[in-house]
């Protein structure tokens, strides 16, 4: 019988920390919040307040650890979120190279808008 394979990352993730993304599919779908964290090995992000899962946690007081049920943010996949632009559209991520004083640099561009997601500084 053969082995089952392991599912692939996604090639590239044009997802960045402290992008604002909106949620497309899943149980959290119309949601938006801010990314937390990206595993590209995993292929997978972390976005803040969106799939909050309970955590039952035992009390220890050598680390300060309080116990009881903590909620917090599981990790979905990079393929069911959409990036937000500044005018809170969901867009797809376009690149574009942009020569600024003689260095050239790949920028990330909204597909719908045209305009430039990378903040500068």
């Amino acid at each position: 019988m053969p082995r089952a394979k392991k599912p692939q990352p996604p090639a590239r993730i044009r997802i960045r920390k402290n992008d604002m993304v909106k949620v497309i599919a899943g149980r959290d779908k119309g949601k938006t919040g801010r990314v937390l964290a990206v595993n590209r090995s995993t292929g997978r992000i972390l976005v803040e307040g969106i799939a909050l899962v309970k955590r039952h946690t035992k009390a220890n007081p050598a680390r300060q650890i309080k116990g009881g049920i903590a909620e917090r943010e599981s990790p979905i996949h990079v393929s069911n979120v959409m990036l937000l632009t500044s005018g809170g559209l969901p867009t797809r991520i376009g690149f574009r190279v942009e020569t600024v004083g003689g260095k050239t640099r790949r920028v990330r561009i909204a597909r719908k808008t045209g305009e430039t997601l990378d903040r500068k500084g």
